[in-house]
């Protein structure tokens, strides 16, 4: 095999199988090196949503362009990918909730978004099984949906290796070669050196191990998550509904009829561990059921841990580092696959053409970070 390449990708999520995706359309030779198997990291582990409904002008742009491609994405592929605009619901239960939701829908509208504040009854005509009760009100979100991550990173990595490109599994970057601070190339756990003046990081909870094989600090840490499936039962089109009260979660009923919800744990926990607890199973349970108590007697078929890749202020991280040629799209905070179609098309149009296609400043690489976003 050919060893020189224009482009050499680190990890084999969505973000690096989408970058690797639209940069190989430009006809680039693109080699994607995945140190296990495709989706073995955060993307084979999230819970299928994707909105629209983030609180920052980039965010809310970059997910209704990936939205955008999400709902064409069946054409281009040649086969379903699951999508479906099942919505997302985001519950109000104290007032701070709801002034802060009403201020998000402002910047949201500004931007085109369908979205509207509703009352506790307009909720559930929406979604006729939620329990309303202390309930006072929600955001909804019609046009924000849902896909099978599996699937679409099995259209964007045909699409790599259809348009020319390679792609190695089971296949670990040990070393980052550079000269003149300026990346030539990569050595694996196989021993080959594959030669490339621009590698990309889109290593999700390992960016920053990648990111030092290069001589960069990237500010992102891996922090555990867990989720579980549900059982199919019969197809009630309930929407992502997210809860954000300390003792709330998350969860959406896939177009498969099963149910697949996680929630953020009070006491954060650090780390890549992707084993699961007793704890979040029955906690997950118990939350899940007070929001639709008719989910109470669904069997649970599995759980697992996962990490999301966070940095400080909860906004990825993407652009070329000060090393020439060592470029990054990282730190996606949760949010990666509703985010990856769009993130992936943006990186491969910088590398191309030098131009974004908004200002990213909140996303760029080397900026300072402030306060965490609120809908994260």
């Amino acid at each position: 095999m050919n060893k020189n390449f224009d482009i050499i990708i680190i990890g084999g999520g969505i973000i690096g199988t989408a970058t690797g995706y639209y940069l190989s359309e430009k006809g680039l030779k693109v080699l994607l090196l995945e140190k296990d198997f495709l989706t073995a990291g955060s993307t084979g582990r999230c819970i299928t949503g994707i909105r629209q409904q983030f609180s920052t002008p980039a965010s809310i742009k970059t997910a209704m362009e990936s939205v955008n491609i999400f709902k064409n994405l069946d054409d281009e592929f040649g086969f379903d990918i699951e999508w479906t605009h099942s919505g997302y619901m985001f519950l109000a239960y104290d007032k701070e909730k709801v002034k802060l939701f009403k201020k998000n829908i402002k910047i949201q509208q500004k931007f085109g978004l369908e979205v509207n504040f509703l009352t506790p009854e307009e909720c559930k005509k929406i979604v006729p099984l939620l329990n309303i009760e202390d309930l006072i009100g929600g955001v909804w979100c019609s046009t924000d949906g849902q896909a099978n991550p599996f699937l679409v990173v099995k259209g964007y990595s045909e699409g790599i290796t259809d348009n020319g490109g390679v792609i190695l599994i089971n296949t670990e970057v040990k070393k980052i070669n550079s000269n003149n601070n300026k990346v030539e190339s990569v050595t694996t756990s196989t021993g080959d050196t594959f030669h490339a003046p621009v590698i990309i990081n889109t290593a999700g909870p390992w960016a920053k191990e990648v990111g030092k094989m290069a001589g960069v600090q990237l500010p992102v840490e891996p922090e555990r998550h867990e989720a579980l499936v549900t059982e199919a039962v019969k197809y009630q089109k309930i929407p992502m509904l997210v809860d954000y009260r300390p003792d709330g979660g998350y969860f959406v009923q896939r177009v498969t009829g099963q149910f697949i919800g996680c929630y953020t744990p009070e006491t954060l926990i650090p780390g890549k561990d992707t084993g699961s607890s007793l704890k979040f199973l029955q906690e997950m349970s118990r939350r899940m059921s007070r929001i639709v108590p008719a989910l109470e007697n669904v069997a649970i078929l599995r759980q697992w841990g996962g990490s999301y890749c966070m940095t400080p202020d909860g906004n990825p991280i993407i652009g070329e580092t000060e090393i020439d040629g060592f470029y990054c799209s990282v730190g996606m905070s949760g949010h990666g696959f509703m985010l990856g179609p769009a993130m992936g098309k943006y990186l491969a149009t910088y590398i191309t053409d030098n131009t974004w296609p908004f200002d990213m400043d909140e996303f760029i690489y080397g900026r300072s970070f402030g306060e965490k976003e609120k809908m994260a």
